[in-house]
């Protein structure tokens, strides 16, 4: 299951994602954070990548948010700039 939406994700950034420009204001990209959490912490990373796309909207500062080490829907705030 795993591989499947790894996948998709993959799909989108070949297939998709080219076609709008670039917006993603943390890095690594959403979709890359993504993909990452999902090899971390199996299908709950879906969880976490849709919850860092929530948090990826033109009011924030974005920034280094890489994926924790342990499962969470909030910021790594140990790399938040300041």
């Amino acid at each position: 299951m795993k591989k499947i939406v790894i996948n998709f994700v993959r799909f989108y950034q070949k297939s998709i994602s080219p076609i709008f420009p670039p917006s993603c204001r943390y890095q690594p990209t959403c979709s890359n954070y993504m993909i990452e959490a999902i090899e971390k912490h199996g299908l709950k990373g879906v969880l976490m990548g849709a919850a860092r796309i929530l948090r990826c909207h033109p009011f924030v500062k974005g920034g280094e948010d890489p994926v924790p080490d342990h499962f969470s829907l909030k910021r790594n705030h140990q790399f938040k700039n300041k």
